[in-house]
């Protein structure tokens, strides 16, 4: 199962104190608006995003159709399909995206241990 490119998504109470915390561990924004109280930001291929204000809990967040750099890729599998297989494995999922539908969507679900999973497919 090919889920996409993998992050972190990390509710923060400071976006600007915690830019500068990554930046000192050597992250550079790749992506987002601070203005907006978020940032994509990237070390080697690790990939973390900063989000104040828009959740509570940290989430751990797959991207299909993205590479780890947010290229597109020619090649990947729908999220309507990751989805069928998710749930044809007896998976819970929280939401779920439309079947009926093409284009972004998005799913989630919590592993055992109550942690979020967001499967967020933009394209």
């Amino acid at each position: 199962m090919k889920l996409g490119a993998f992050s972190v998504s990390l509710s923060v109470k400071d976006i600007n104190k915690s830019k500068s915390f990554y930046e000192n561990l050597g992250f550079k924004v790749l992506g987002g608006d601070i203005t907006q109280n978020w940032l994509i930001m990237k070390n080697e291929s690790s990939v973390i995003g900063l989000f104040q204000g828009m959740f509570e809990d940290n989430i751990l967040t797959f991207n299909p159709g993205w590479n780890q750099n947010a290229e597109n890729l020619d090649s990947f599998t729908d999220i309507r399909d990751l989805q069928k297989q998710l749930k044809s494995k007896g998976l819970n999922l929280l939401s779920e995206a439309d079947e009926t539908t093409e284009g972004p969507a998005s799913l989630t679900m919590k592993d055992p241990d109550g942690n979020l999973i967001l499967i967020d497919q933009h394209r």
